[in-house]
């Protein structure tokens, strides 16, 4: 009797233990949000697995650098994707990612940027909630961006009808053929037409962000921002097309 007794008292022991730890996990493992500053353009990036470290780099660098600039709205920058667990971009890098788009309650978005990622020519496009995100975001977003191949994402959500865009330049033949309706220019670095700037990606994905930055805050603040970075920064050696600001 004693021993049954024992067992019993020390099981529930285990049990009562057991259940700290189980409390203790849960509140370690509570997700954490970005501090987003009031008063500045809240910028998304749309990350995926594949995503290409310089297309999302590249813009997230110069609209961060924002911060660090007097007397301008500066730029809240960070991640959306459709998981919380850390995404793989293309080379390798892993990202968790600030706001799950599929049940996280997000902050109002002023600029989307799509970075190009791997599958952005096919599976991506087969993809409806990721479209549908994106759809939504531009009722309400004042920018839309995107880098290299990136524009397909727009152009799938129907974002790009009636207007001139760009994308990675062995990509614009293909662009042309899938979406035939659409005028995809060649021999720019960017495209700016009403609310969407498009790029032709890679590292030339900084000059679409600097001129973003030229738009919204002037070349004094762009050409700082690119000092920064040893950019070396002036618009008019940049071959872009701007449609209707």
């Amino acid at each position: 009797m004693r021993s049954f007794l024992y067992l019993f008292l020390v099981a529930i022991v285990i049990s009562c233990n057991t259940s700290k730890v189980e409390t203790k996990t849960v509140k370690e493992t509570k997700k954490e949000f970005p501090e987003l500053v009031s008063g500045r353009y809240n910028v998304a990036f749309l990350i995926m697995d594949g995503t290409f470290n310089t297309e999302l780099t590249a813009p997230f660098d110069i609209f961060q650098h924002t911060i660090f600039r007097e007397g301008i709205k500066a730029m809240n920058v960070f991640t959306v994707a459709n998981t919380d667990k850390p995404v793989t971009t293309f080379e390798g890098m892993k990202i968790i990612p600030d706001f799950n788009y599929l049940k996280d309650s997000l902050p109002k978005i002023d600029i989307l940027v799509v970075p190009s990622a791997e599958h952005h020519l096919d599976t991506d496009l087969e993809d409806t909630k990721m479209i549908d995100f994106v759809k939504q975001v531009d009722k309400e977003a004042l920018y839309v961006t995107s880098h290299c191949d990136g524009a397909f994402v727009l152009a799938k959500a129907d974002l790009l009808n009636g207007k001139v865009s760009t994308t990675f330049p062995s990509d614009i033949d293909k662009m042309r053929t899938m979406f035939p309706e659409l005028d995809v220019r060649k021999e720019v670095l960017f495209v700016h037409d009403g609310k969407y700037i498009t790029s032709a990606g890679g590292a030339k994905s900084f000059e679409a962000a600097l001129y973003l930055c030229e738009f919204l805050y002037g070349k004094e603040i762009a050409q700082s921002l690119a000092g920064g970075l040893v950019i070396d920064w002036d618009l008019n050696k940049v071959p872009h097309t701007i449609i209707n600001k």
